[in-house]
This record gives C-alpha cells, sequence and structure tokens, in this order.
C-alpha cells in the first residue's frame, strides 16, 4: 500500500494520470465515452492488428528518445535530432545504392555510414558552442535545415527515381535491407536500438563515465571542480547523440520502403516526440524507454480511437501536451502533493 501511495505522489505518475482525466473530460465534452476511446487506444495499439505498427514506430520514437537523452543527462539539449537523423538516412541510402559489397556487407556499412554522418553532425554543433560560444540548444537546431535541405535536394535531383513524381531516391538494390520478423514491418532495427537503450543502461548506472554525466547534469560547477572536462564531455555526448539520430535514420531507410522518401523521417515528429519522452523521463534511461513506448501507443492508438469513436487522434498530441504541462510544473505543486522527489526526477 506504501507503494501504490509512493507511486501515486511521484511527479511522473501525477502528471500522466492528470493528463488521462482532463483527456477524458475533453473526450466528454465531444460527447465520447472515454472508456470506448482509451480501451480503442490500448486494442488498436497493442492488438494483434496494432502490435507491428506500435513497435516499429516505437523504434524511431524510442531511438531519438535515447539520442537526446544522453546529452539531456548532462543538461546539454540536442534540438538537432532531425538534421541528424536525415542526414544518416540519406548517407544510408547513397551507401546502399552504390556499395560495391555484397547486400549483408552493405547493410552493415549502411548503418555505420549512417550513424559517422549523425555524429559528425553532431560534433559540429558542439564545437560551434566550444569554440565559437554558440549556445548547443541554438547551435543543433540551427544546423539541422541546411541538413534536412541538402537531403531534400539529393532525393529530388541527383538520386531521384527516373519517372517517379515523388521526391524520393531509387529503390535500393535487391537484399540490401535490414531483416523483417515474419510478416511484420518490424526489423531488426528494434533489436539494434534495444541494445543502445541497454548500453545506455549499463554506462549510466554501472561506470564511472555514467557517474560523472549525471553529476554534470545535476551540479556543473562541482563537476568542473572534481575534474570533468566540459568541453570533451560535450563532444563525446554529442557525437553519441549524433551517431543514434543517424542510426534512426539509416533504419528508416533500410526498412520499407527501401528507400530514402524526402519528408518521411521528419513528417511524423520522431524528434520532437523523443525529445518529450527524455524530458518527461528526466533522461533515466528505463523511464525514456518507457515513455517512448507510451507515446508510441498514443500516437498508434489514435488511429485507432479515431476509426472507433469518430474522435480525431490529435487528442492524443493533446493528451502529451497536457503531461508534459504538469510534469513542468511539478515544482510549482505544494510538496506535499509529491512527498519527497525520487532521485530520477531530480536528475535535471
Amino acid at each position: 500500500m506504501t507503494r501504490i501511495s509512493g507511486a501515486l505522489r511521484s511527479p511522473l505518475t501525477f502528471s500522466v494520470l492528470a493528463g488521462l482525466v482532463i483527456g477524458a473530460l475533453f473526450l466528454l465534452g465531444t460527447g465520447a465515452d472515454p472508456v470506448t476511446a482509451y480501451r480503442a487506444v490500448v486494442t488498436g495499439a497493442l492488438g494483434a492488428d496494432g502490435i507491428g505498427s506500435t513497435l516499429t514506430t516505437g523504434t524511431s520514437v524510442l531511438g531519438l528518445a535515447l539520442a537526446l537523452a544522453i546529452p539531456l543527462r548532462a543538461g546539454l539539449i540536442n534540438l538537432g535530432g532531425d538534421g541528424q537523423m536525415v542526414l544518416g538516412g540519406i548517407t544510408a541510402a547513397v551507401t546502399g545504392l552504390y556499395s560495391p559489397l555484397p547486400a549483408p556487407l552493405t547493410v552493415v556499412l549502411a548503418l555505420l555510414a549512417g550513424m559517422a554522418a549523425g555524429a559528425g553532425y553532431a560534433i559540429l554543433a558542439a564545437l560551434c558552442e566550444n569554440h565559437l560560444g554558440v549556445p548547443l540548444l541554438v547551435s543543433s537546431l540551427l544546423l539541422s535545415y541546411p541538413a534536412v535541405s541538402l537531403a531534400s535536394y539529393l532525393a529530388r535531383y541527383p538520386l531521384k527515381e527516373p519517372g517517379s513524381s515523388l521526391p524520393q531516391t531509387r529503390a535500393l538494390p535487391d537484399g540490401v535491407a535490414l531483416p523483417a520478423f515474419g510478416d511484420s514491418t518490424v526489423t531488426l532495427g528494434l533489436v539494434l536500438v534495444a541494445l543502445a537503450a541497454a548500453a545506455y543502461w549499463f554506462t549510466d548506472r554501472r561506470t564511472a563515465v555514467g557517474y560523472e554525466i549525471r553529476m554534470t547534469g545535476l551540479n556543473p560547477r562541482f563537476s568542473a571542480y572534481a575534474g570533468v572536462e566540459r568541453r570533451g564531455l560535450t563532444l563525446k555526448l554529442m557525437a553519441l547523440s549524433g551517431g543514434l539520430a543517424g542510426l534512426v535514420g539509416a533504419i528508416g531507410v533500410l526498412s520499407f520502403p527501401y528507400r530514402f522518401v524526402d519528408g518521411s523521417l521528419t513528417a511524423p515528429g520522431y524528434t520532437w516526440t523523443g525529445l518529450t519522452a527524455a524530458l518527461l523521463a528526466a533522461a533515466a534511461p528505463l523511464g525514456t524507454v518507457v515513455a517512448a513506448f507510451f507515446f508510441a501507443v498514443l500516437q498508434v492508438g489514435g488511429l485507432a480511437m479515431e476509426r472507433t469513436t469518430e474522435v480525431p487522434r490529435e487528442l492524443t498530441q493533446v493528451l502529451q501536451a497536457i503531461v508534459i504541462v504538469f510534469l513542468a510544473a511539478r515544482l510549482r505543486f505544494p510538496r506535499r502533493w509529491f512527498g519527497r522527489r525520487t532521485r530520477e526526477s531530480e536528475a535535471v
């Protein structure tokens, strides 16, 4: 009973429950049954017909959430996920189209090339902060625009599929694709992202580097006195962050429809959903995984809710916003509502 009471007092749990309650009020206002609507979200996202889409969407959401959580753990905000992801995707597409290696080796090379492109571009943003004094939040965001524009140009002109009216590259050669599980759209990319999550958890909880990252996020001045070199740490974390974002882009290209389609990686808003998940979990490894899966369920289940109740799926975006508003305001609520804040919520 004490555990349940403590969980309800945590800012994260309270924010999610508050979002669900207010969402139910919105549903009542539209004349819909909240129970039916929420059941449609759950069954539509986790049922036999929707679990594949949820895992596919969750691969990208979780990948970006981890990419942005890694620097956020140290108090660094990387807003360049779109640019790093798209650059990784177009680099993987070019590698897949022109690599002379056998198909399996080309897939590996395309994944590594996508990660390298994303990491290199993220390092550029870190260098702007370290040597030019441009805040990372600004440099990473602004550098996204030329990367997205470059990828768009390549997909629309030099690499465009002949005879197609769509802004997309030529299809990758036969065999240059990530293996899928059965007849679903879920690919090996999910395993790669899960391994990245496991590595992040192990580093964060079991290594000295993880301790330095957490301490830098909690108190940068103290970590500097303790000997943590801020510039070097920024470069390393941004390289990891960009590499993961580039991996997500490469996974998107090496999965259906096996080509780079202009806008397909940025239109779903994976970067901002991932950032929301990382913020919601205070960049904690396990919390980030749970939050990313929660948002993937909302995103996929929103379509089922729209079909079942005729309530627009945009309501799920409203739910996300409400959760974040309550979480962001947690410090202004009376402390007795939450009791002592958890160690995870102190991490940012």
